[in-house]
């Protein structure tokens, strides 16, 4: 049977890797023929159903053939009926073809499966590779009183980045996360002579907002965390519920100038400053800072984003 790592026939397994390659190196007809070779052994095997998809699309746009699309689109929608959990992330590849929802959600399969893969080199990749600051610009922009929150959430804790940055501030401190290959390193962190969080949730964030006691926290952190959010309405109205009055809320986003969010070319998500005001009124929270920052950089270029920090009201 096939699995995400193998077709389950070496033959095809090696013709996948050569099916990778060239896609990479942008040659998407070899791509897509190697592809199909792959599917002629091992039918069931999603990831190259996906790879299929992907440089089908390619030679559509350099606009090859017109069909191309819709093929792109029927090798996308074969490799979400073997995977309908998406631990793929198709769904964002059928986006950006016009297919499927407008703005879908990753899924937490997905999601999952991306970073337990990743935890082992996640903080040297992203800190060292990447110049991620997310952690340090949330704390900066956090007021200066209080000096100390009771109870904080580091939302998307991930290794605990944020915990690290933020733990003498907060009395107690849980972080959630979907991956339990990042949470296994967060929980073997210290912060003076004592565990970085006092409790660690498994699962996904917004399931877990609902969860919690309404006016439960004081401190809401999400870092580099709603770049993986599509239902940004949502997320703050949990927010919103589980903040007292006069709780914060800090996080960082991927921005962009138009209107609305986004699904951009990297697979995340952008949020424009306009939309966050708007639902963070609606969800019973005023915009107290945002300002522009350099969260990450890719390709050696800056990515747009934004620091936020919001206030529960006491509405």
């Amino acid at each position: 049977m096939a699995s995400q790592l193998s077709s389950g026939d070496l033959l095809a397994d090696r013709r996948y890797r050569y099916a990778e390659a060239c896609l990479a190196e942008g040659d998407h007809a070899g791509a897509a023929d190697l592809a199909e070779q792959v599917l002629e052994r091992a039918p069931r095997y999603a990831p190259a159903w996906l790879l299929l998809g992907r440089a089908r699309a390619g030679l559509a746009a350099a606009g090859t053939d017109p069909t191309l699309r819709d093929a792109a689109a029927r090798a996308f929608s074969r490799a979400l009926d073997i995977d309908p959990e998406d631990r793929l992330g198709v769904r964002t590849h059928l986006a950006r073809l016009g297919g499927g929802d407008t703005l879908p959600v990753l899924s937490p399969a997905y999601v999952r499966a991306l970073f337990d893969g990743y935890a082992p080199r996640f903080e040297r990749h992203l800190v060292d590779g990447l110049g991620y600051v997310g952690p340090q610009l949330v704390r900066d922009a956090l007021p200066r009183v209080p000096e100390r929150f009771a109870v904080g959430l580091d939302l998307g804790c991930g290794t605990g980045l944020m915990g690290e940055v933020v733990r003498d501030r907060v009395d107690h401190l849980t972080g959630i996360d979907l991956s339990p290959g990042m949470l296994a390193v967060a929980r073997a962190k210290t912060a003076q002579g004592r565990p970085l969080y006092e409790r660690l949730v498994e699962g996904d964030i917004g399931a877990a907002l609902a969860d919690l006691p309404e006016a439960s926290a004081d401190l809401c952190l999400a870092a580099d965390v709603l770049i993986y959010v599509a239902d940004l309405a949502t997320f703050l109205a949990r927010v919103g519920r589980v903040l007292r009055p006069g709780g914060l809320g800090a996080v960082t986003v991927q921005a962009h100038d138009g209107p609305g969010s986004v699904l951009g070319e990297d697979g995340r998500y952008a949020h424009a400053e306009a939309d966050i005001a708007a639902k963070a009124a609606a969800s019973g929270l005023e915009l107290l800072t945002t300002r522009p920052a350099e969260v990450r950089r890719e390709g050696g270029r800056p990515v747009p984003g934004r620091v936020v920090v919001l206030r529960r009201t006491s509405a």
